[in-house]
């Protein structure tokens, strides 16, 4: 009898011990990760501020598959929200701020633990990566949550791998996401025409893109010393195409409403294109695409007995890629004059 008092003395003593332990702990926690994804700022943030998204990265869905995720009305920006339940409880997750392509704040609220806040910073760096910070954190911890979290081993330890393999994945879809493509042979159509500032130069399959951009940048340069306004997206006319080597001798266009006379000195000359039969293909995705849209085309034309007229191919940017940072969302028009 007096075995069992003193072990329940003991045992007093041990509960009263870790009760201390458990009421000493800091009041508040925060874990947090950071990873740099191959992707432009923009990118990362259109994915994590739609909640449509997050059950496509979620280590927690990917530990527990029979997780039930329900969507509500509005999953996207600010009051954007959704819920979960699993055999631990029922957990919500709602928008409350968000500063487009830089951070967003959001308020998470599970079982009948405190609420706790969630904040994404989204860091761009000069190679067009982004360290993209996830950060979780809590202040006024009751004696319960408390407890939970030193029986579990801590948040750190309870949070942190789920961080870093939801990270992981959010890192591999939102590439994957990018390198999204479609071509489309819309067939035979008929291109309007119209007058166009124009500057001619040579390039390869290495330098291209470099040059396309630079060429744009001395054309609307051109236009807006003189005052010219443009009257449609930027086009590129192929005048010769070396598929042996990858070289081109193109001439990069802005679309103007009226012809425009120019000095004989300069590089930035006025050309026209007059209404034509054209087959007409459409890229959605990155340029790099571009190759395998010329060569569908190309072969669609041979294979349904299309002959190319004397005008030159072109190519039409009808979107601009700085409105539309994902590559998988840009549109190029391709256009092959017929007879």
């Amino acid at each position: 009898m007096k075995a069992l008092k003193y072990i329940l003395f003991l045992l007093l003593i041990a509960i009263i011990g870790l009760a201390i332990y458990i009421a000493i702990q800091p009041n508040e926690f925060e874990v947090s990760r950071t990873r740099t994804i191959k992707a432009p700022a923009a990118v990362v943030y259109d994915n994590v501020i739609d909640f449509k998204n997050w059950e496509a990265w979620s280590a927690w869905v990917e530990a527990n598959p029979d997780m039930k995720i329900l969507l509500s009305e509005q999953t996207k920006g600010i009051d954007g929200s959704y819920s979960w339940e699993d055999k631990d409880g029922i957990g919500t997750m709602k928008t409350i701020d968000a500063t487009p392509n830089k951070s967003i704040k959001q308020e998470m609220q599970f079982a009948d633990f405190p609420s706790s806040d969630v904040i994404w910073n989204f860091k761009p760096n000069k190679d067009g990566s982004t360290d993209a910070t996830w950060t979780i954190s809590g202040n006024d911890l009751p004696f319960g949550f408390k407890a939970f979290s030193t029986f579990m081993g801590g948040m750190e330890k309870q949070i942190a791998p789920y961080y870093e393999r939801s990270l992981e994945k959010l890192d591999s879809i939102v590439q994957e996401s990018m390198k999204v493509y479609t071509i489309n042979i819309g067939g035979v159509t008929e291109y309007g025409g119209g007058f166009y500032m124009y500057k001619t130069t040579s390039a390869t399959s290495a330098n291209i893109s470099q040059i396309i951009g630079k060429q744009f940048g001395e054309i609307m340069s051109y236009m807006s010393q003189n005052q010219v306004k443009s009257h449609g997206m930027p086009f590129t006319i192929y005048n010769e195409m070396n598929n042996d080597n990858g070289s081109v001798i193109m001439s990069n266009a802005i679309p103007v409403r009226d012809k425009v006379i120019v000095d004989r000195t300069s590089e930035v000359l006025c050309g026209y294109i007059p209404k034509t039969k054209v087959l007409k293909t459409t890229l959605k995705g990155n340029y790099s695409n571009l190759p395998n849209a010329w060569e569908a085309t190309m072969a669609y034309l041979a294979n349904n007995g299309l002959e190319q007229s004397a005008l030159k191919p072109f190519e039409i940017y009808t979107n601009d890629p700085g409105n539309n940072p994902n590559p998988a969302d840009w549109i190029t028009e391709i256009y092959i004059p017929i007879k």
